[in-house]
């Protein structure tokens, strides 16, 4: 019998608009993917549980994803 996924995979955020409590991280990242100006690296740092994995995986989907509107994947 499989286990049940933990909580923090099956909630992960899928959006930027979705992260809580991380509103001026969001803000500097979607700020650079509109003005089209985003870094080579981006270090996220801080506690265990402050959304540094989800932060960092939203912000690949945005920048992979061909049919990008504005910010959002």
């Amino acid at each position: 019998m499989p286990e049940p996924a933990a909580l923090y995979r099956r909630y992960r955020p899928q959006r930027f608009d979705e992260i809580v409590a991380q509103e001026a991280a969001v803000r500097a990242l979607t700020a650079a993917i509109t003005s089209e100006r985003v870094a080579h690296a981006y270090l996220f740092s801080g506690p265990n549980g402050s959304g540094k994995t989800s932060t960092a995986r939203v912000l690949a989907r945005s920048l992979n994803c061909k049919a990008r509107v504005d910010y959002e994947p």
